[in-house]
């Protein structure tokens, strides 16, 4: 540890999609005086902005906010690169202020900046392109049954929807014969800076109503347009995402636009429920009800205790 340890403090907001962190990590960040850093995957993008549930104008002037539009959807942009940029952003921030927030809902980037990963092996291409094929033979199904067998753990906090992130984690397993959760390292990279985390929940009825009422906001917000706009990169990985594979099948007219809906609201509250999962196992973590009227003055106590 260097000497700076003692004196700068990462505080990690994360939670379920919808939970409310980013009003929580503003209000932080306002007490302490300071920045948020997202660790939201889908909110690097510029060209997802409705989709992904951005801080809107007020929120992103209310407080300086990095890696929110950093990057479009054609950078090849993964969780390596995050760690690193994060790291050096990071490195910069605590020159200036004693603490920063970190907050997101993508527990792998979260897990990127605090602790760091085991170098994943180079997968043979031929089973890349096996995969590929089974993909568009057999469909995504077909692939997460595969998962569920070979890597139990992993199958249980990916985001299954997205056919890359399954066909990464069977690539490494049919390369390797080790599961994906195996390379996820088991020594954690002391970072030069304290970190804390809290988690953000609430009654689950009431998280999803959140989450459905969002979709039908975001629908009302152009959604659908948006989605339109971003037919030229339907192929990139970042758009292989809820909310925008059940608009894509709309738009191809597989499906009609309640029954889009109907998915997105579906597939999210799924995804929700995989965001705590992950964020369960975490035994370093502080749970905090976002209903609690005190929800900000509770954090800044576990913050001086854990201090």
């Amino acid at each position: 540890m260097n000497q700076r340890s003692d004196s700068k403090t990462l505080i990690v907001v994360a939670g379920p999609t919808a939970v409310g962190k980013t009003a929580a990590a503003i209000q932080l960040a306002r007490h302490y005086n300071t920045v948020v850093v997202s660790a939201d995957s889908r909110q690097f993008f510029r060209e997802m902005t409705i989709g992904t549930a951005k801080p809107d104008a007020d929120e992103l002037a209310a407080v300086k906010h990095y890696f929110i539009n950093s990057h479009s959807v054609t950078n090849d942009f993964n969780v390596g690169d995050y760690e690193k940029q994060a790291l050096q952003l990071l490195d910069e921030l605590f020159k200036i202020h004693d603490v920063v927030i970190l907050a997101g809902g993508s527990g792998l980037y979260i897990k990127a900046v605090c602790e760091g990963f085991d170098e994943l092996p180079v997968a043979d291409p031929s089973v890349r392109e096996k995969l590929n094929q089974e993909l568009a033979e057999h469909g995504i199904n077909h692939l997460q049954e595969k998962l569920k067998t070979a890597d139990p753990d992993y199958y249980n906090e990916v985001d299954l929807s997205n056919p890359q992130r399954v066909i990464r984690a069977l690539e490494v397993f049919e390369t390797t014969g080790k599961p994906f959760s195996s390379y996820r390292t088991t020594n954690i990279n002391k970072r030069p800076f304290n970190i804390i985390k809290i988690v953000l929940d609430m009654p689950r009825e009431q998280l999803y109503e959140r989450i459905n009422r969002r979709v039908d906001v975001m629908v009302e917000q152009g959604l659908v347009e948006e989605v339109r706009s971003l037919l030229p990169y339907r192929h990139l990985n970042a758009l292989n995402t809820v909310g925008y594979s059940e608009l894509f099948d709309y738009v191809d007219g597989k499906t009609d636009l309640q029954t889009a809906i109907d998915l997105i609201k579906q597939n999210t509250r799924r995804f929700a429920k995989r965001q705590l999962t992950w964020f369960r196992r975490d035994k370093d973590v502080n749970w905090v009800d976002t209903a609690a009227p005190d929800l900000i003055s509770q954090i800044i106590k576990i913050v001086k205790s854990e201090k």
